[in-house]
């Protein structure tokens, strides 16, 4: 069955170790949209912080961003959206003290006040390069939970491996952990890791399953491209699941399809192989 929806991650995927995007990818992209195929970028990213590479790709994209908490085409129109109760944002926070100096609150908001900090330190080696390129979507707030005068869209979580591996088994055990969902990603090499704190059941893959079914696709019909643990249920929802040379060996046990690294256009080798070749096109 011919392939009519692509998803594809963005950090380790789409983007290479540089976090460039390569002309390979960004051809194969439009060659994808120019066929009728739809594209959805599907990330842990913030709507504002991955439309930056959606607007290099110049065709039409739909934008499944906070780890499927939001569905939101590139034109700004939100046709899905899962957010995390507040008391249930203030269990968490109370719950994981110890690492309040990477937590951040965020929020479905225009521009202003989307990232909530208790403080925004400058010589924070490990985070102050991603704050200082989203400044002004930056607020403060001491204590964070100030913040919370609204439903956010996660908590998220930010530092080396093992401060996250523990933070995660803390979140993973609390009495209230039902509430929520997580998503971790972690870049051994960088010794730097995510952890997403999302409205219960919220993935990559349920909202890709959803939006497929508001689009009457088929399981078969779906192209999915990723590299992390957070991409898991994205590539289990694919007919087509493709797995990043450079991914983390826990996708690569799966017996999934494996394409070339990030830093080798990957994502251009997969989407010609599976839906752009005269035999994916059959």
């Amino acid at each position: 069955m011919p392939i009519r929806l692509i998803a594809l991650d963005i950090d380790g995927t789409l983007l290479d170790s540089r976090w460039q995007l390569s002309d390979a990818n960004r051809s194969a992209v439009a060659a994808a949209t120019r066929r009728g195929i739809e594209v959805a970028l599907v990330t842990g990213r913030r709507y504002d912080f991955a439309m930056p590479i959606a607007r290099q790709l110049d065709c039409p994209l739909t934008m499944i961003v906070n780890n499927g908490a939001i569905i939101r085409t590139a034109d700004g129109k939100t046709h899905l959206r899962h957010l995390l109760p507040r008391d249930i944002a203030r269990g968490v926070l109370d719950s994981t003290k110890k690492w309040r100096q990477g937590a951040a609150v965020i929020f479905d908001r225009p521009v202003e006040n989307q990232i909530m900090l208790e403080s925004l330190v400058e010589d924070d080696s490990i985070r102050y390069a991603y704050y200082k390129r989203n400044l002004e979507h930056i607020g403060i707030s001491s204590p964070l939970e100030n913040s919370l005068t609204e439903d956010p869209i996660q908590v998220m979580f930010t530092g080396t491996v093992e401060e996250m591996r523990n933070a995660e088994s803390i979140l993973r055990n609390a009495s209230f952990a039902d509430s929520y969902s997580l998503s971790a990603t972690l870049y051994d090499p960088r010794d730097f890791a995510m952890i997403d704190v999302l409205p219960t059941e919220c993935t990559k893959g349920r909202s890709l399953a959803e939006w497929a079914a508001h689009q009457g696709l088929q399981r078969d019909e779906i192209l999915a491209v990723g590299d992390n643990h957070n991409d898991l249920e994205m590539l289990q929802v694919a007919g087509i699941p493709v797995v990043m040379a450079n991914g983390v060996p826990e996708l690569k046990v799966h017996g999934w399809h494996e394409t070339l690294s990030n830093d080798e256009s990957g994502v251009a080798a997969a989407i010609e192989r599976f839906a752009l070749s005269e035999a994916a096109c059959a």
